[in-house]
């Protein structure tokens, strides 16, 4: 019974002791969700922190109630009956039990020094006037600071340093001051030059500064370290940031609480997830109440990671700690929400904040219509629409053109239609160049030519600046509607106001190709093609003849394709696919299909399992779709003829597409299966998927041969 109490007294006193050395942060961080279990160390040296006990056996997994549980709410567990016994007696050290535990932090922000009554007030502020107007250069302040009105004192050059707009300025008097070596330079003076040069980014001349404070001595408080810290983080140089955290607390100061947040801040945005935990964790458990700014680097880190698990930890730490969340902190957590995937939950957050009687602002109307827009919920954006209306709710450009881009990428016409005449009756948000863009794309996708037109029109009168976005939809409306003369109008309408065609614009001219019945229309939009990318209009002539070699080919779609965006280049092989096929050039079609499996612009195109091979062309135009399903079913029926193993099922998939005005590639690619007399069939169960059964599959290549399989 002694023997065991002494070994029960002496793991005590260890680890107390270990406690009571300098806090070393993150060579072993925790891990959310996980309890922490430590068996006693065999080691008997005192100098050994409780980093390095041995872990216990791998524990059961935690309930959910558990693992949400803070640390500051844990203890640690006792230790195994089974444990390996001490090879020697570890020395004992005495600990105070009512002396509490080392905090990581001070509680209290650094008091600023009181300012007091000075009759020179008005003259020194006239004077820091002029500074503030002369030139930032240092000259023009030299023959400036020579009207200063009366002689410095520490009060004076204090009031002085505070009142200058421009860092330049107050970089320029902080050293004008250091040369007059009127009085000795304090700790506040370097604080508020730092504050200064923080609003100007200049985090080198900070750190020099702060050097200097080391080299003459001089005490580095909590401000000045905040100052640092948040300059290095808003220079996104964390590195920095981290480095004077840790020679903080060599020095033996606690950061307080506001340094404490920035730090946290600097390890989310470095993506150190486990660090920011394990600093939270222990700040908790040291007495720290987070305030909402804390938790709101915490939700955006986990939004950014798109972890539900971790926004759900937030704002469990948020409820038991009794912190209310603000409007920035909903803000950031509906983000996270629409990161991680979860409208739903989105929507029940927003409905909480408001019943909490909390007003949403502009950002937060705006996440939560992105959210709806991209889970294509438009009956809950709607009525997100009606209840700011009704409530008299802010609304700025972005929430209206947010709103706007939804309806186009949802397909919802008279919705956008009142929208619009909304912005145009407003008195602050008229409408701009992305809404008049996000107005073209929703006729444009609908095929409504005149109403597009229209609009255009309509932004010339008013002076309204287009972009190649618009310029884009327009022109790809007009393609579709053969308007050929209309196209080149506005094309050169746009080149002379300055828009410079990008990819996205010229694939775009490159699909009109491939859609015009005469040669001289190609001609027309050919002509436009070659102002905005004539090697693209090289390669289409050069396709088009048929005694190029494919090994030509190849070196020029390499080249083509190496000069184009990485989201335009499966864009721009559709086309030319589909313009050989226009020109009924196959056999380049094929060539073209086969180039762009090969250099990626096609993954997952085919996919294969014991039980069921598959065709997925929901990337494809209806060309290339039809390119693909030739080529899949010649190599098919060869595989049949060599007699080689057939899974049972085979599919083809189309897609449905989730645009209202989204083309029919699965008609016209069952129109082409009919033509082939492929033995495919249309699921009844899944819309845009074709079904073939082995069976069928063999009985079709054996009565088409000696025919070709390919038309």
């Amino acid at each position: 019974m002694a023997a065991s109490l002494s070994t029960a007294l002496d793991v005590h006193l260890t680890i107390q002791k270990s406690e009571t050395k300098p806090p070393i942060f993150f060579t072993k961080p925790l891990r959310r969700n996980h309890s922490i279990k430590f068996n006693v160390s065999c080691n008997s040296s005192s100098t050994e922190s409780t980093e390095s006990l041995t872990q216990s056996p791998k524990p059961k997994t935690p309930s959910l109630s558990e693992q949400l549980k803070p640390l500051s709410a844990t203890t640690l567990s006792s230790t195994s009956k089974e444990q390996t016994p001490l090879l020697s007696k570890p020395k004992s050290t005495w600990v105070n039990p009512t002396k509490p535990r080392r905090s990581v932090l001070s509680l209290q922000r650094q008091k600023r020094s009181p300012y007091s009554y000075n009759p020179q007030v008005r003259d020194l502020k006239l004077f820091a006037r002029k500074l503030n107007d002369c030139d930032n250069t240092e000259e023009a302040f030299l023959v400036a600071i020579k009207e200063i009105p009366h002689q410095p004192t520490r009060e004076n050059a204090l009031l002085i340093l505070n009142s200058l707009k421009f860092w330049q300025k107050t970089y320029f008097f902080f050293n004008w001051i250091k040369s007059q070596n009127l009085f000795p330079m304090e700790t506040i003076f370097y604080n508020v030059t730092m504050k200064s040069l923080r609003f100007g980014r200049q985090f080198q001349l900070i750190e020099e500064l702060a050097n200097e404070m080391v080299s003459n001595e001089i005490e580095l408080d909590n401000i000045t370290y905040s100052t640092i810290i948040t300059c290095a983080k808003r220079c996104n140089l964390f590195d920095k940031a981290i480095e004077w955290f840790e020679r903080m607390y060599k020095t033996g100061l606690m950061p307080d609480e506001v340094t404490y947040s920035a730090i946290l801040d600097v390890y989310a945005k470095s993506g150190k997830v486990e660090e920011v935990l394990s600093l939270y964790e222990r700040g908790v458990a040291s007495g720290w109440k987070p305030d909402p700014i804390a938790f709101s680097v915490l939700g955006k880190m986990f939004g950014e990671a798109g972890d539900y698990d971790g926004i759900r930890y937030v704002l469990q730490e948020m409820k038991s700690l009794g912190v209310r969340p603000n409007v920035v902190v909903y803000n950031t957590l509906l983000e996270a929400m629409g990161k991680a995937g979860k409208p739903g939950l989105a929507r029940s957050l927003f409905d909480e904040m408001v019943e909490s009687g909390l007003t949403p602002d502009e950002k937060t109307l705006t996440a939560l219509v992105k959210i709806y827009g991209k889970a294509r919920w438009a009956k809950d954006a709607l009525e997100l629409w009606e209840r700011m209306r009704e409530n008299g709710w802010p609304m700025d450009f972005i929430l209206y053109n947010t709103l706007l881009n939804m309806c186009a990428d949802i397909g919802l016409v008279e919705e956008a239609e009142r929208l619009f005449e909304d912005m145009k009756q407003s008195e602050h948000c008229k409408p701009d160049s992305y809404s008049y863009t996000a107005m073209l794309n929703i006729y444009g996708s609908g095929g409504n030519v005149d109403k597009a037109m229209d609009l255009f029109e309509e932004m010339s009168e008013l002076g309204v600046a287009s972009n190649v976005m618009g310029c884009t939809c327009l022109i790809q409306c007009l393609g579709k509607a053969r308007r050929i003369d209309d196209l080149v109008r506005v094309f050169g309408v746009s080149i002379d106001r300055g828009i410079k065609p990008d990819d996205r614009l010229c694939g775009c001219l490159l699909s009109v190709v491939s859609l015009c019945e005469t040669s001289e229309d190609v001609d027309k939009v050919i002509a436009c093609l070659q102002q905005a990318n004539p090697k693209l209009v090289a390669f289409v002539q050069l396709i088009e003849d048929d005694k190029i070699g494919i090994e030509t080919v190849k070196e020029e779609f390499r080249t083509v394709t190496r000069n184009t965006a990485v989201d335009a280049r499966r864009p721009f092989c559709n086309c030319l696919i589909d313009i050989c096929r226009k020109r009924n050039l196959h056999k380049r079609a094929h060539e073209l299909l086969y180039l762009g499996t090969l250099y990626g612009l096609y993954p997952g195109l085919h996919n294969k399992t014991v039980d069921e091979w598959s065709l997925d062309v929901r990337s494809l135009s209806v060309g290339a779709a039809h390119t693909a399903l030739e080529e899949w079913m010649g190599t098919l029926a060869k595989i049949v003829l060599r007699e080689e193993v057939l899974p049972q099922l085979f599919l083809a998939q189309t897609g449905t597409g989730t645009h209202k005005f989204s083309q029919g590639l699965a008609t016209a690619f069952a129109s082409h299966v009919k033509k082939l007399a492929a033995p495919f069939r249309q699921s009844e169960e899944k819309a845009g998927c074709f079904v073939a059964t082995r069976e069928d599959l063999v009985s079709w290549v054996q009565s088409r041969i000696p025919s070709a399989v390919t038309s």
